[in-house]
């Protein structure tokens, strides 16, 4: 099918646009009103998740307000753990939590990766349904956390400031910790075929937790696997290249790192100047990023100010997907959303000026 918008593709591609394309982390979420009444209508936030009509109603719902470039799955990182039959429940203002948390060689031992299309279903049909109400509108994205994210999760039960409970494991018991992540990969590597099967266009990996890990316990426990995932995945579909993004929050300090490992494209929070991380990654992947959300909070001539310094740390020239870095909040003004697009569409064609640049 061809795509009406391929803006986003093109630019992970380091191909030639007309502007900078833009999506959103959490780009569906508690900002929209909108979002909030299908959410009350649904109960629960996995049973949202796993209504496929309602899924794809609230991954629609930015696009009818913003002028975006890519959808993204409306869904959680903590499918697969959910899955694995570890209880996956969420509480008012303190988020996932597992009631079975894993935190034994036994316990390890016996977790199985599921069958993406048969356990995780409803994450499939709501692709479809997406893809289907897209009609070639623009590209969807697929994703999911990463192994080291979803161990942390797992092992921990919930949330963690100080990830004692992974980290001991990790230090203790390195064979168990391996043996968990190594599930995981074969999990999430079979999990993102799926959604990419299934129509995605686009897969994002999102290490949420990787930047908590001392540089060799990231190279070892994180890095390693989401290599393994990637050459993994399935690299074409219809006749189109199926790019792959790499995020680790607060991991800045390992781009060169990950830049080898076979990602299309480095996801990077607002720590990291673009103008640094494009020196060090050269023309090697594409770069997504990366404005703090919370300079959404801030009047429009203030957004307006700091969209043009993300463009200007960038620079002239092809590879740049425009991305808060990392998730809107839940308390962002919609109206600011609108005065962040109209800045970037306004301010973003100075750097694309030459159409007939090859990729770099």
């Amino acid at each position: 099918m061809q795509l009406d918008n391929d803006r986003f593709l093109r630019a992970l591609a380091r191909q030639p646009v007309d502007r900078t394309p833009v999506w959103m982390m959490r780009q569906a979420g508690r900002y929209l009103p909108e979002y909030r009444r299908v959410r009350g209508e649904a109960g629960s936030f996995m049973d949202l998740c796993r209504d496929t009509d309602r899924a794809c109603e609230v991954t629609l719902q930015p696009l009818e307000r913003y002028p975006l470039d890519a959808a993204i799955l409306f869904s959680d990182i903590l499918t697969i753990p959910d899955a694995m039959g570890l209880g996956l429940y969420f509480e008012t203002g303190e988020g996932p939590k597992f009631r079975k948390p894993v935190r034994s060689a036994k316990e390890v031992n016996a977790l199985k990766a599921p069958d993406a299309v048969r356990d995780l279903d409803y994450v499939m049909n709501a692709v479809t349904t997406i893809r289907r109400e897209l009609n070639g509108r623009m590209p969807l994205i697929g994703f999911s956390g990463s192994p080291w994210t979803l161990a942390t999760y797992m092992v921990e039960g919930a949330s963690s400031k100080d990830f004692r409970h992974v980290k001991t494991m990790l230090y203790d018991t390195p064979d168990v910790m391996h043996h968990l992540l190594d599930v995981l990969a074969q999990a999430v590597t079979d999990y993102l075929n799926a959604q990419i099967r299934a129509g995605a266009q686009a897969v994002q990996i999102f290490d949420t937790w990787g930047g908590a890990l001392s540089t060799p316990a990231y190279l070892e426990f994180s890095l390693r696997y989401m290599e393994q995932i990637v050459a993994g995945l399935i690299r074409e579909r219809e006749g189109r290249k199926v790019p792959v993004i790499l995020f680790t929050k607060n991991g800045g300090q390992w781009l060169e790192h990950m830049a080898s490992v076979g990602a299309d494209a480095l996801g990077l929070d607002w720590s990291t100047e673009l103008s640094d991380a494009r020196s060090r990654v050269g023309h090697r992947v594409a770069l997504q990023g990366n404005l703090d959300p919370n300079v959404l909070f801030a009047k429009p001539s203030a957004i307006r100010a700091e969209v043009a310094r993300v463009l200007d740390s960038y620079g002239e020239g092809t590879g740049h997907v425009f991305n808060l870095g990392h998730g809107i909040s839940q308390f962002t003004d919609p109206d600011h959303v609108t005065a962040f697009m109209d800045a970037l569409h306004e301010l973003s064609p100075a750097y694309h000026r030459r159409l007939d640049l090859a990729p770099e």
